[in-house]
């Protein structure tokens, strides 16, 4: 629990700017690894834009700092989003892309599943879902 100090220390203005610019900065990176063929990488960068999103979201929300966590569907729930079983589903698969990557056992696994065809596929719910989260920011 924060202090008051920190509280009034708190500048979620500031945070959220913080989070939303660097989601656009990984979304252009997204771009570069798909047109250069890293698929893998392209979906990695793909989840860690969404979470940075959601991490300004929860800012937005509950006027302090995101938990450390890259659980998509912990931090949309922390951030009392309603989806429904479609979203529930895109998120849980993106939250994936995560731990495929970084992690030895699972990586050659998961690029050789990287085709362009599957990878083309999530980098556009991948886009159409950052502009959802986006806009739900903007509405809040």
């Amino acid at each position: 629990m924060a202090t008051e100090n920190e509280q009034n220390n708190f500048e979620a203005e500031k945070i959220i700017n913080h989070w939303v610019e660097s989601s656009d900065i990984d979304y252009e990176t997204m771009l570069s690894l798909f047109e250069s063929n890293h698929y893998n990488w392209t979906l990695f960068i793909g989840h860690l834009l969404i979470e940075k999103l959601l991490k300004a979201y929860y800012v937005k929300i509950n006027n302090e700092h995101p938990p450390l966590i890259h659980n998509l569907l912990r931090l949309i729930q922390k951030s009392k989003i309603k989806l429904n079983t479609e979203q529930e589903d895109f998120f849980a698969e993106v939250t994936k892309f995560n731990i495929n990557v970084r992690y030895d056992d699972y990586k050659l696994t998961f690029y050789k599943k990287c085709t362009k065809e599957y990878t083309e596929l999530w980098f556009n719910k991948i886009k159409d879902y950052r502009l959802w989260i986006k806009t739900e920011l903007l509405n809040l």
